[in-house]
């Protein structure tokens, strides 16, 4: 994972693979249930989502990182993908040992309808967010479009915890470290 490299189709101040992006998005998705639960009365189970997380991306070490514009283009190639994507995690499950089949395959071929895995989705989104708002706070205007379109997104959803986390959280990662403990 830390050999693929995100946003290739993008000029970029920074690398971000897809290891880096993979812990992002377990501690995101951790804190968005915490959060949940904590401040919204929400009754989700954070670890899990933690380790749903960690696993999401593991097809990427089969089919690389497919840039977003591409995956999305239309529906046939946004189809042709999921199954490309689907027949990845299968591969990568059937390389495991028989007896360890069942434990890594609800998070490395994950039931997309899991109530945690939202927040994984919700996670995914907002790491990119993130990405975003780095680039821009050191000039690179190239992740203008990427960043109305993330937050648009972020704000069409009803989870109460993204909406705490991006005006809690996110200014904080266009501050330099000196700003952030003075």
């Amino acid at each position: 994972m830390k050999l693929i490299d995100r946003w290739a189709l993008m000029r970029n101040t920074s690398v971000e693979d897809v290891a880096q992006h993979t812990m992002q998005v377990a501690m995101i998705a951790h804190a968005l249930c915490v959060i949940e639960n904590t401040l919204f009365g929400g009754d989700y189970d954070a670890d899990r989502a933690a380790v749903l997380a960690l696993y999401h991306e593991s097809a990427e070490v089969v089919t690389g990182d497919l840039p977003t514009p591409v995956k999305y283009y239309d529906d046939d190639i946004n189809r042709a993908y999921k199954n490309i994507e689907h027949r990845a995690e299968q591969k990568l499950i059937d390389t495991l040992p028989e007896e360890l089949k069942s434990a890594f395959a609800p998070f490395v071929k994950p039931d997309k309808n899991d109530r945690e895995y939202v927040f994984v989705k919700r996670a995914d989104k907002m790491s990119a967010l993130v990405k975003c708002v780095e680039e821009l706070a050191v000039g690179n205007n190239e992740f203008k479009n990427a960043y109305d379109a993330t937050v648009k997104g972020l704000n069409e959803v009803s989870e109460k915890s993204v909406k705490y986390f991006l005006e809690t959280f996110i200014p904080a990662y266009s501050m330099s470290l000196d700003y952030l403990l003075d």
